[in-house]
């Protein structure tokens, strides 16, 4: 019974720190809401998360998360993903996922903007998102 018990908290733990964290404004280090400030000083109703070590801010629109970015703990700029309706996907896209994860449906589209000014494409299947090129073609899961 005791193995059970660890073995389940571990996998809470693991689970808690492979997905995005909500962080309360005040955990945010202040370099990073500087530079928040900064590259968009109309961003309001911040809501912050932590994701693979770097911190993430949402806001706009009715669900907050039209616009979305982020910045390593340092307050460098990573990227931007802005909220686009999946129907403005490139064809490819939905080609690539029909083909490739049978029965999964696009649940949000994003167009990313990286560091670099690299533009590309996001869609979130089944708690996954897969990154394609401006043309649609598969570059990567994150």
């Amino acid at each position: 019974m005791k193995k059970i018990i660890l073995f389940s908290a571990i996998i809470a733990f693991a689970a808690n720190y492979a997905f995005a964290q909500d962080l309360k404004s005040e955990d945010v280090p202040t370099v990073v809401k500087a530079a928040l400030a900064k590259k968009y000083p109309k961003a309001t109703k911040v809501s912050w998360e932590k994701e693979k070590g770097n911190y993430e801010a949402n806001w706009g629109g009715k669900s907050g998360e039209d616009t979305s970015v982020q910045f390593t703990p340092a307050g460098n700029f990573v990227e931007e993903v802005d909220a686009i309706p999946v129907s403005q996907l490139p064809p490819a896209v939905s080609a690539y996922v029909k083909a490739n994860y049978k029965g999964a449906k696009i649940r949000e589209g994003g167009k990313v903007t990286d560091a670099q000014g690299r533009k590309m494409f996001e869609a979130e299947i089944k708690s996954k998102d897969l990154i394609f090129d401006e043309k649609g073609s598969f570059v990567k899961v994150d």
